[in-house]
């Protein structure tokens, strides 16, 4: 009986050292108060953040997880206005099979959204173009254009629904620090500045370009500024009309491109130098419009050999019934701006060459950054959760922990095999159509009208940028 006594008393002790010393992990020398352990955290409450934790809220296989998403922000209510916001998304088809998945995209009906039916691009140097049809994609939309609060608010109402049951919301949340395992199995700290801080076995770092998971990571970030601002606006065009199409054209100075929101109203991402932007903004709004109507029609200087070679192609392919870019439809002239939607925000690049670590893992642009003439930034994003929850999912099924290497590895691979490929020909693409030297102009023109004209390698890129 002494003896058992004896056991009992010093396993009662090491459970009180065991506490203390749990107390004394969870605190530091500016006393933060420890508020609970989780199995996830996601740090970021932006629209590849909350739809990460209403993914993994929605998920059965999940549904004995406890779930943290911090939200810098704060709880506002949403009110769909009239007017229609500056910023603007390009859904592609895999996006809005998530949202689907998700019961998010019926939401997002219910506000407002714009299909895509048709993309021209072309080259103001040159003739050359390249358009794409929703026919040449099995009768399916090519992209859809919504906008970002209208994306987020369809988000978190599915999220804050009573099909999700095990995630937490915390708004204003202002993060000091992490404090990071090194081997995933003692957990990783999350520090407040109001002095609280929380554990978890998973951090999911969804908190943007400037990512401090990705920091406290120390993992290596390749990263450039274009010294480029992307300005946007939403604009009134001229004319009525169906409005399905999405028009870019490549500009010496950058590329412009209208984004069609309703049969009257398309929304402006036009790439300038940042000194071009500064003039730009500062313009009255009739010469703004002055200045978007003349980068849609305006007929740059061209270089004859250029034409000649050019149109000697668009002849070889004409005579083989093959498309040969001389028919084209014409963009639409501008009539005004809505008062107030100017805006500019500045454009770079960036890839993380570690999206996990032991217990951590990157997803949207805390892991990658790319140039917006494509309309692949957000897409990627969703990409990245989409394999998230696929993998986590197949090694929960099969008995793995949450943190296990094996899931975690197989998450970073299959998303650099997508996203730094396509990170790298937008970026290419920016710096080639930057380009006026005769040679260059050439080689592109031809590209653009051998792509144009060959069906399979159109609809490889549609199948690639879709995904």
């Amino acid at each position: 009986m002494l003896i058992a006594k004896s056991i009992r008393y010093n396993n009662i002790l090491v459970t009180r050292v065991r506490s203390l010393a749990s107390c004394r992990k969870y605190s530091d020398t500016n006393e933060q108060r420890f508020r609970g352990k989780y199995d996830v955290i996601i740090t970021g409450g932006g629209m590849v953040g909350c739809t990460l934790a209403c993914a993994m809220g929605k998920n059965g296989l999940f549904s004995n997880l406890k779930i943290l998403l911090l939200e810098g922000s704060t709880d506002k209510k949403f009110q769909l206005k009239p007017e229609y916001s500056n910023r603007v998304v390009a859904l592609n088809q895999s996006t809005k099979s998530l949202m689907n998945s998700l019961e998010i995209w019926q939401h997002v009906e219910k506000m407002r959204l714009q299909p895509v039916r048709h993309m021209q691009v072309w080259d103001a140097c040159s003739d050359a173009l390249i358009s794409f049809s929703s026919r040449e994609i099995l009768d399916d939309d090519v992209a859809y254009i919504v906008e970002n609060d209208v994306l987020l608010e369809a988000v978190n109402i599915e999220l804050k629904s009573s099909s999700v049951k095990n995630v937490d919301i915390l708004y204003e949340a202002k993060v000091t620090g992490y404090e990071l395992s090194k081997s995933g199995c003692q957990g990783n700290i999350v520090k407040m500045n109001n002095g609280d801080s929380y554990s978890c076995d998973l951090l999911i770092g969804a908190d943007g370009a400037n990512s401090a998971v990705r920091q406290a990571m120390g993992v290596q970030y390749v990263s450039w500024n274009y010294d480029q601002m992307g300005i946007v606006a939403t604009l009134h065009l001229a004319e009525e009309s169906a409005n399905t199409t999405a028009w870019q054209r490549f500009l010496p100075t950058g590329p412009i491109a209208f984004l069609p929101l309703d049969s009257t109203k398309s929304s402006l991402v036009w790439t300038t130098p940042k000194s071009l932007s500064k003039e730009l903004l500062s313009l009255p709004e009739e010469r703004f419009v002055d200045a978007l109507n003349d980068a849609m029609w305006k007929q740059y200087p061209r270089n004859s050999a250029v034409d000649a070679c050019t149109s000697w192609l668009g002849s070889v392919l004409k005579r083989f019934d093959l498309p040969d870019s001389t028919e084209r439809q014409l963009p639409p002239s501008v009539q005004s701006i809505v008062p107030g939607s100017r805006a500019a925000f500045p454009l770079g690049f960036g890839h993380s060459t570690r999206y996990v670590a032991p217990g951590v893992a990157l997803i949207g642009d805390a892991a990658h950054r790319v140039h917006p003439l494509a309309g692949q930034g957000l897409n990627l994003g969703f990409g990245d959760v989409k394999d998230l929850v696929q993998f986590l999912s197949d090694a929960i099924y099969t008995g793995l922990d949450i943190t296990h290497p094996s899931w975690m590895e197989k998450y970073e691979s299959s998303r650099q095999r997508h996203n730094v490929p396509t990170q790298l020909a937008v970026d290419a693409l920016n710096r080639l159509y930057g380009i006026e030297l005769p040679p260059l102009v050439l080689v592109r023109s031809i590209g653009l009208q051998l792509t144009n004209a060959f069906h399979p390698i159109k609809k490889l890129i549609m199948s690639h940028a879709a995904t």
